[in-house]
């Protein structure tokens, strides 16, 4: 049976896969966040260590600038990076889904007529 609508239980879907994926990008970039902090402690301790001993500031102060830098540079890169991955699967989950819906919608007997519709004929 063919209807003209779709059930409302796909917006439903699509908010809750929506809903999850915020969750999961909010609990890595506290997580990553966190985990970060405690790198730059652990360095500017070990800093302040060599300090006290060596009395020589400024070459270490290069090396500590270094390595922070390099620790937040890879911590932001990590996470636009993650975070573009899981909107792109978000989004290719939500496709999928409404092609299957279309697919089922249009039946296999107007299959064929509707693909040459919009893709065009087919060139053998």
């Amino acid at each position: 049976m063919v209807t003209d609508k779709p059930p409302p239980s796909l917006d439903a879907m699509m908010t809750q896969d929506d809903l999850t994926a915020a969750q999961a990008d909010a609990t890595r970039w506290r997580y990553g966040f966190l985990v970060v902090v405690a790198g730059i402690v652990a360095v500017l301790v070990a800093f302040g260590a060599a300090v006290f001993a060596t009395r020589d500031f400024a070459p270490l102060f290069a090396g500590v600038a270094g390595v922070i830098g390099t620790i937040i540079g890879a911590y932001f890169g990590v996470q636009a990076g993650q975070s573009g991955k899981a909107r792109v699967e978000a989004e290719l989950a939500r496709s999928q889904e409404m092609v299957v819906r279309l697919a089922a919608y249009v039946g296999t007997d107007n299959a064929p007529r509707v693909i040459d519709e919009v893709l065009g004929r087919r060139r053998s």
